[in-house]
């Protein structure tokens, strides 16, 4: 039966021209696929746009041989709809700001319950100083930040995703932390609100 065929062989069987072999691809994938995409975007519309453009790239790339395989379809794929998706904010320049799972969230700095006008604004001035010096991160240890903070993934959706083992992950991680530290000490940012 086709749809016992790993990713691999219906790969090298759409190379070869056989269109259903994709098909099946795109049936056993796109669920987690749309779920990520809607995660990152909280908009059913965007992520069904976001869904098709993120399956009419990887047909593209597949077709130019672009994808090497390495038995990760499925983390490939993660990747370029979360590029996507990014990259969607990007060209809008509407990022949204999503809590950490963690008890204790280094950027959750201040409780806005209650919040005066004051408060708020200086709250937003916070997030906006600790988006800035993650930008000055190196490129691997600002995606896991991003992909941690504000895609709220685990350690090990974020090795999936990027391709890279757990420890990875976590030591980018860590690398991030101390750079940040770094960062916030040598500017003399004040990130909690008094």
């Amino acid at each position: 039966m086709r749809t016992s065929l790993s990713d691999s062989e219906l790969i090298r069987a759409y190379r070869g021209g056989d269109e259903q072999a994709f098909e099946i691809l795109l049936t056993r994938h796109q669920e987690r696929v749309y779920t990520k995409i809607n995660f990152i975007v909280r908009d059913s519309e965007l992520a069904n746009d976001l869904f098709q453009d993120t399956f009419i790239k990887v047909v593209r790339l597949l077709k130019e041989g672009k994808y090497v395989e390495e038995g990760k379809f499925l983390p490939w794929i993660l990747r370029i709809a979360h590029n996507m998706s990014i990259d969607h904010f990007r060209r809008n320049k509407k990022m949204r700001m999503v809590r950490s799972r963690d008890e204790v969230d280094v950027f959750a700095t201040i409780d806005t319950g209650d919040a005066h006008i004051e408060d708020l604004l200086v709250e937003g001035q916070i997030h906006s100083d600790v988006r800035r010096i993650i930008d000055e991160l190196p490129e691997d240890q600002r995606e896991v930040v991003r992909m941690r903070m504000y895609d709220n993934l685990s350690f090990k959706e974020i090795a999936d995703t990027t391709g890279v083992s757990i420890n990875t992950a976590l030591g980018r991680m860590r690398y991030a932390v101390i750079n940040l530290r770094k960062i916030v000490g040598e500017n003399n940012i004040q990130l909690t609100p008094y």
